[in-house]
């Protein structure tokens, strides 16, 4: 998680026009290619560095253990290599999916699922490096579905204030959080929900004396009809109750606000969603990190979906962010300062 805030709320200017080609400064979706699913990103001096889900990536990179790209602009990134030289051993199967990366003292903390598709007790695991690069060596299980209580126990996101360390995770079985030990290697207490059953992918920003819970809803898989959306709902409490804009409880079933939704039509990109930390420039512009496909590329060439690195600037609008149309931009636009 990225300590990224600012208390800016003037809306960035519109995306240019179709006709306008790239300038220096601007950059067009998606901004890394074939795949980066499911991002999470930490920033180590001025270089940023995103992570994703274990994936092959066909005649375009092939297999990669949790891809490892860097940028020092969120707009053009480099292949640094795979965080991790081996699976954790813990689980006999699965895969390594939605790792979430932060700072952790000196040292950098992947938070990472563990799990095949219909898994019956997947979990979410621990692994440490002294540098964002890796190699990351792993340190086991934190919890699975079974021992936690929760099911489809996958999306850790890891939060941290005044000390106090928690873990958030889920994904369409409730979003829960737990206060983490001081050293961030056990859960203590007790688990508290905070949304439905209808979201994934939880992310908390805190802003403006409210805390912002970010969940995907969707189909995150099915190539150019894959329907993922991200949603947001707000609070003054760390723990909820996360409301819309109307009072609704998100933990009774209630989306929130939307976010980000695929682009209408044949064009752009399908199934938006997971999004990473949202990383603040040094003009004050929010900046949402997150995956999408294209639909006239939605898959590399063994079937794998092909979920590209997308970013755009948020829209602050009466205090619930947004972004321009809801839908990801598809020309040239005006980059992160920094």
């Amino acid at each position: 998680m990225l300590a990224c805030s600012s208390n800016a709320q003037e809306p960035v200017p519109d995306p240019v026009e179709e006709d306008e080609e790239d300038v220096q400064g601007q950059y067009t979706n998606p901004v890394w290619e074939p795949v980066l699913a499911d991002p999470t990103v930490v920033k180590s001096g001025e270089t940023f560095y995103a992570y994703g889900t274990e994936d092959n990536w066909g005649d375009e990179g092939g297999y990669h253990l949790v891809p490892v790209i860097k940028s020092k602009d969120l707009t053009h990134w480099e292949l640094v290599g795979d965080a991790l030289s081996s699976k954790p051993t813990w689980k006999p199967e699965g895969g390594i999916w939605a790792p979430d990366v932060t700072k952790v003292g000196d040292q950098y903390f992947m938070y990472y699922s563990f799990s095949t598709w219909g898994d019956a007790n997947p979990g979410i695991g621990l692994a440490i490096a002294d540098n964002p690069e890796g190699p990351f060596e792993d340190y086991g299980k934190i919890f699975d579905s079974q021992s936690i209580g929760v099911s489809n126990s996958i999306d850790p996101f890891f939060y941290e204030e005044d000390g106090h360390k928690y873990l958030f995770w889920g994904s369409f079985r409730g979003l829960f959080m737990i206060k983490l030990t001081e050293d961030g290697k056990a859960t203590e207490g007790q688990k508290v929900q905070v949304a439905g059953d209808h979201l994934e992918a939880s992310y908390i920003l805190k802003k403006n004396g409210f805390y912002y819970l970010f969940g995907s809803y969707g189909s995150c898989c099915e190539g150019a009809n894959s329907s993922y959306q991200v949603w947001v709902g707000r609070s003054e409490k760390l723990e909820g109750p996360y409301l819309d804009k109307a009072g609704n409880r998100l933990l009774d079933g209630h989306f929130g606000e939307l976010v980000v939704k695929g682009n209408l039509g044949d064009n752009g990109f399908a199934g938006p969603g997971h999004n990473a930390e949202v990383v603040t420039d040094k003009e004050g512009t929010d900046w949402l990190i997150y995956h999408g496909m294209l639909k006239s590329q939605p898959r590399t060439n063994n079937g794998t979906n092909r979920r590209t690195l997308l970013i755009d600037p948020i829209l602050w609008n009466d205090g619930w962010p947004m972004l321009f149309r809801h839908e990801p931009s598809t020309t040239a636009t005006d980059g992160p300062k920094f």
